[in-house]
């Protein structure tokens, strides 16, 4: 078992994996990483199972010393890593020598890196995740963001001999696609008018600095309900995109609500949801909705590339 000391927490660290399903009828949505495919990566990278245990940071990273020698990986958005004062790669595994310090510092592109560990992080399983549920305060290191001082417990790898990994361009120009968000038809879609749904699928959208894990909020050309402003509470599935009294779009995220009663315009589709997850403050999106038949096709899609890529490692 390896140890990692946290000298700086950075602004918002916290561990995840990909996250505690089954418990909406508690009120517990599944959190997990707000990017799950940068996640999944990341463990590949370092021939972790996809699921284990990561950190993720938010705009601005963290500086970690490393008790032991340990293989890591960084995915996600550039947050200018460097170990022992040297600039290293995202999206390629690194040998941290016993002693070895990794600084991470603003983000350069998106919101979210990964801090992925051969082994994967050691901390309780709580309703069979180790995710960090900070509206509940469940799960990860006592439910809360890191903090200075602390103490990470790494696994012993499952590969202790693991060679340098790396993955090519194609990964990495495919994550960083056009400011396009894809939908389906919400369920209350026929509560606005075809103007109204004109207008939500031509325009540009702005995130809100009021956006969290709970949900991100958008700022833009508003939308007048056709219908009374609010449902009967229902189920909410993550991925929604609610439209509240003031008429401005609220996409529900990792730890969204599992129930409201303002009318779902439409639903982002599973395979953009990665891509929600590294929209910054002031970051401008579209929606463009497809059927449900293309939203299948693309996550199927994305799959077998990752499945591919885990080959790829493997050999």
């Amino acid at each position: 078992m390896s140890l990692i000391r946290v000298l700086h927490p950075g602004f918002q660290t916290t561990i995840q994996d990909l996250g505690r399903f089954g418990f909406a009828h508690l009120g517990i949505s599944a959190s997990g990483a707000a990017d799950a495919l940068s996640l999944r990566i990341g463990n590949l990278l370092v021939g972790n199972k996809e699921g284990s245990a990561a950190l993720e940071m938010t705009l601005l990273g963290g500086e970690f010393e490393f008790k032991e020698s340990c293989v890591v990986a960084l995915t996600g958005s550039d947050f200018e890593p460097r170990l022992n004062g040297q600039s290293i790669s995202l999206w390629c595994s690194h040998t941290v020598p016993a002693g070895g310090h990794l600084q991470l510092g603003a983000t350069k592109s998106g919101a979210r890196c990964y801090l992925c560990v051969a082994g994967g992080f050691d901390v309780p399983l709580t309703l069979g995740s180790s995710s960090t549920h900070l509206l509940t305060g469940l799960g990860g290191l006592g439910g809360r963001t890191l903090k200075k001082g602390d103490i990470l417990r790494v696994k012993s790898p499952a590969h202790p001999n693991l060679k340098p990994k790396t993955i090519d361009d194609r990964f990495v120009s495919a994550f960083h696609g056009e400011h396009v968000v894809r939908v389906t038809e919400g369920i209350q879609s026929h509560y606005f008018t075809n103007v109204e749904l004109q207008q939500f699928y031509s325009s540009a959208y702005t995130v809100s600095e009021d956006s969290n894990r709970m949900g991100l909020r958008f700022t833009g050309p508003k939308l007048a309900h056709a219908h009374d402003s609010e449902i009967v509470t229902e189920g909410t599935p993550l991925g929604a995109v609610q439209i509240p009294k003031n008429g401005e779009p609220i996409v529900l995220f990792v730890e969204h609500q599992t129930t409201g009663g303002y009318p779902k315009i439409a639903n982002v589709i599973s395979a953009d949801m990665h891509f929600m997850g590294q929209l910054r403050p002031q970051d401008s999106v579209r929606f463009r909705k497809i059927s449900f038949e293309e939203a299948i096709s693309l996550l199927h899609e994305q799959e077998r590339f990752v499945q591919s890529m885990s080959r790829d490692l493997m050999e």
